[in-house]
């Protein structure tokens, strides 16, 4: 088979496509021929070890794992012999990333307590764009945001992988949503759901004068003081992924010590993969509650491209590869 491998930390240029085995499922695992994978900005920072703390558990001198790629959807081609409840045929979706990565090829061995099952009226492309991102503003609204309807939100990246699911989601549970994007992607922001969409390039969203119960910052361009003006009483702000390291340390430094005065709660956060919250993610896939806004789709052969788009931060949605 077919795979993206790499054996140093670098970008795209350092990925390699080569021909190797067809992974042999351990007896708990299946076999995915995949037909689709998203890209994320995880691919890129681990490629390059951006910032230079991702050598800590992906190997200091050289990457530990050699394959990336983590959101995956296919069907089940052969199954280890521990396997319960799933058969050749099945058609699937997971995130990989704790398990080895490895979504950028033809085909990859998977824990089945990773596996969650694709929706027939849901393209294998629009699964795949879903797992981190969609988990990541699921988990961000509904765990750590504790979100209720009636509740006003501020979604800052509105327009990106996470930006689009938590828009939609948001709007799905009954929040009122303002979403923060460029004039370019207003309206598509506006036709996700939201209420409102404030363009940054034209005005500033950090008015004090408005006032939130949840704010997610997944550009990480909204200080602890901006996002302390802009919260209700018992508000709480969340800093997606890194949003450079020195914003993130200032973050949580400044939120843990306004904690101990206030009741306000600021919070970095990480999505993790778990199967029913993806589950219900393909569920609103499914009913049409959700959609996947994809930006582009390229064959898999095209992966170092697709990487660099990603790379840009201009993205609308979600970058898919296919098989």
């Amino acid at each position: 088979m077919k795979s993206y491998i790499r054996n140093s930390y670098g970008g795209p240029e350092v990925l390699e496509l080569i021909e190797m085995p067809i992974p042999e499922p351990k007896a708990n695992e299946v076999l995915i021929k995949i037909k689709a994978a998203s890209i994320n900005p995880a691919d890129w920072r681990i490629m390059r070890a951006d910032p230079f703390l991702v050598r800590t558990a992906m190997g200091v001198f050289k990457p530990k794992f050699k394959h990336i790629g983590a959101d995956v959807s296919g069907i089940i081609e052969t199954v280890g012999t521990s396997v319960l409840n799933w058969e050749p045929g099945d058609e699937v979706v997971s995130d990989i990333m704790r398990c080895g990565m490895g979504a950028y090829g033809e085909y990859v061995a998977v824990p089945q307590e990773l596996l969650v099952r694709k929706p027939k009226n849901v393209s294998f492309g629009d699964a795949a764009a879903v797992p981190i991102a969609g988990l990541t503003a699921f988990q961000a609204l509904m765990d750590y945001g504790k979100l209720q309807s009636g509740q006003r939100v501020l979604i800052n990246g509105s327009s990106g992988g996470v930006g689009t699911y938590a828009v939609q989601i948001a709007k799905h549970y009954g929040a009122h949503v303002t979403g923060v994007c460029s004039s370019h992607n207003k309206e598509m922001v506006r036709g996700l759901g939201a209420d409102q969409v404030i363009a940054y390039d034209l005005e500033d969203y950090r008015n004090p004068k408005e006032k939130y119960d949840l704010i997610l910052d997944n550009v990480g361009n909204c200080s602890f003081k901006a996002a302390k003006a802009m919260l209700k009483t018992e508000g709480i702000s969340l800093l997606i992924g890194w949003g450079g390291f020195s914003h993130m340390i200032n973050y949580m430094v400044q939120g843990g010590m306004a904690k101990l005065t206030g009741s306000k709660t600021f919070k970095g956060i990480e999505a993790k993969m778990d199967t029913g919250d993806l589950e219900s993610l393909m569920e609103l896939l499914s009913i049409g509650a959700i959609r996947s806004v994809i930006d582009k789709s390229f064959p898999m052969e095209q992966l170092k491209e697709a990487i660099l788009l990603q790379e840009k931060g201009r993205t609308k949605g979600k970058i898919i590869v296919h098989n």
